[in-house]
């Protein structure tokens, strides 16, 4: 039970969390990059076409780097598909995934209506054939 307890206390505070190995401590990055109640979690997953070439896969990773300017954001990270075990409940088919984070539906509703937002969407979106995207309010 004390590790799922961490492994959520770590997830809700986010990627900017360093852990050591002494005991149970555990260290934040910031308070700026915690996440709390209230707040909105922004989960995309990407499954990019078949047959693209790795300059295409590259450029699609400048996406990720262009949405890091659109406003409402409050921190953002994106990544592959990690090398965990494989078990029934876990979903490795996707190629890429985003996660964002809002302190609040105001925030989304500017970060998913704002320019920057919909033009990189719409000049990368030729590299994927499929977008999942899951939206959670941290209780």
């Amino acid at each position: 039970m004390k590790r799922r307890s961490f492994l959520t206390a770590a997830a809700l505070v986010g990627v900017g969390t360093s852990v050591t190995s002494c005991g149970n401590s555990m260290t934040t990055a910031s308070v700026e990059d915690s996440i709390g109640k209230g707040y909105i979690l922004h989960h995309v997953s990407f499954w990019l076409k078949e047959g693209i070439t790795p300059e295409e896969e590259a450029d699609f990773l400048n996406f990720f780097e262009e949405l890091k300017n659109v406003p409402g954001i409050h921190t953002i990270h994106y990544g592959k598909v990690a090398g965990t075990n494989a078990r029934d409940v876990v979903d490795q088919s996707f190629s890429y995934n985003l996660i964002v984070s809002f302190k609040s539906l105001k925030d989304i509703e500017i970060y998913e209506n704002d320019p920057g937002h919909l033009a990189a969407s719409a000049k990368y979106g030729k590299y994927w054939r499929k977008v999942l995207v899951m939206d959670t309010e941290i209780l």
